[in-house]
């Protein structure tokens, strides 16, 4: 399971956590490819929806990055998003999902090196954890 490439969607503020991660790419920061990245103007617009359904569209993995608390551009609404994720973890648990393959993340503008070495912390939890059978057990 050494070579296994999980695939995971980000979904990056636009304010914060894209702007990290825009400043570990032009720093030259090493951290895997495995991400896809989704820009939204705030960890706030990511629907409980958007989760499942890159879970149930084969992802491993999905990780939302925000501003830190207190530091939102739309001022509560990284609270927002970390309300969601307790509602939503709580609802995977229920179902006997894996809650363990969706991270909510905050980091800075300023924090490249923390963006790299959380991508590469979620590529490498993901990489041991194996494929996910999100879509094979929920398949519609």
């Amino acid at each position: 399971m050494a070579s296994y490439e999980p695939k995971i969607v980000g979904f990056l503020c636009n304010w914060c956590t894209y702007a990290g991660a825009d400043l570990a790419g032009t720093s030259r920061m090493q951290y895997p490819p495995n991400m896809r990245p989704i820009r939204v103007m705030c960890s706030s617009a990511v629907d409980s929806v958007y989760i499942l359904r890159a879970l149930l569209e084969g992802a491993d993995g999905v990780f939302i990055g925000g501003c830190h608390p207190g530091d939102c551009h739309y001022v509560s609404g990284n609270y927002k998003a970390r309300r969601r994720m307790v509602l939503f973890n709580s609802v995977m648990k229920s179902l006997g999902l894996d809650t363990d393959r969706v991270w909510l993340r905050w980091i800075s503008a300023a924090e490249g090196r923390k963006f790299a070495d959380t991508i590469t912390e979620m590529t490498g939890h993901l990489s041991k954890k194996g494929p996910s059978a999100f879509k094979e057990k929920w398949e519609v």
